[in-house]
């Protein structure tokens, strides 16, 4: 059986780009702010915390997935890595709807 690279960590966190805390989702693991929809280059792998980079992540896009739903596309201010992520139920709607706008 091949293993997950998947490792949860959901924790409450200060947004680096806009300032607000934000709360843990509780349901899976939170990966960017839901006000600002910005994210932070931590992860290799979800989860892992093993980037070095630690730039942020601004959404540039999104996609809809038939599984997913709503799929942020971010690119990385620092190193302009492209990354992708599901949205969370709590995400700023209006700023959704931005991003599909310009992909």
């Amino acid at each position: 059986m091949e293993k997950s690279l998947f490792t949860k960590i959901d924790e409450d966190f200060i947004c680096e780009n806009c300032g607000k805390k934000v709360k843990k989702l509780g349901y899976t693991c939170r990966n960017h702010c839901p006000y600002c929809l910005t994210s932070k280059h931590v992860d290799i792998n979800p989860g892992d915390r093993q980037e070095g980079c630690h730039g942020l992540l601004e959404p540039i896009g999104l996609e809809i997935d038939a599984k997913k739903g709503y799929v942020i596309i971010f690119k990385c201010k620092k190193c302009g890595q492209i990354r992708k992520n599901k949205a969370a139920k709590d995400d700023n709607m209006d700023l959704l709807i931005e991003l599909s706008a310009r992909h």
